[in-house]
């Protein structure tokens, strides 16, 4: 795959567009993964360039988001559901309990900067276990028992992504001006 070139209106001076294009044509598992692995670009290009310490920067009151709150949030989503709901592992929960469920975007204790690789990590561990897998295998939902086919995980990690990349697009303009990506 190649990189796309941006058009100058929309390219940020704090970052070059390295993601792949989507393939126009291919196969389903082609087509998702390749969707899949360009939201997470995004999202990094999102984040990449902005100080650490402003990453914690809730820029868009009322809101608490913070793009380290969302680090965190996409970290313990990747791993919740791959690692968790698909390959039953037994690894523990990601900035969540259940006395605090809210503590991905809450509290933004910890270094953003290890909070961007744990996400990375979590991808690709991720990635991993996708490639090892069929679309059709499933998983076990851990909150009916019910199984969930590794097709339906990457198109709610697609989804997931979409949803929180426009929140970061935001977040990203109020903090430093760039838009784009």
């Amino acid at each position: 795959m190649t990189s796309v070139p941006v058009p100058h209106h929309y390219a940020p001076k704090w970052a070059a567009d390295t993601r792949a294009t989507p393939p126009a044509v291919g196969d389903e598992r082609e087509t998702l993964t390749a969707y899949l692995d360009w939201h997470r670009q995004t999202f990094e290009l999102k984040c990449a360039g902005v100080p650490p310490e402003r990453l914690s920067e809730r820029a868009v009151p009322p809101s608490s988001l913070s793009l380290h709150g969302l680090l965190r949030h996409l970290a313990g989503t990747e791993r919740w559901w791959f690692r968790i709901q698909f390959a039953g592992e037994d690894v523990p929960m990601l900035y969540y309990t259940d006395d605090d469920p809210e503590q991905d975007f809450e509290a933004l204790d910890g270094d953003p900067g290890e909070a961007l690789e744990v996400w990375r990590a979590e991808c690709r561990r991720a990635n991993e276990i996708l490639a090892a897998a069929s679309l059709d295998d499933t998983g076990v939902q851990l909150s009916t028992g019910e199984p969930v086919s590794l097709r339906r995980i990457v198109v709610s990690m697609i989804a997931e992504y979409a949803r929180h990349n426009g929140h970061a697009d935001l977040l990203r303009e109020r903090i430093d001006g760039a838009t784009g990506m």
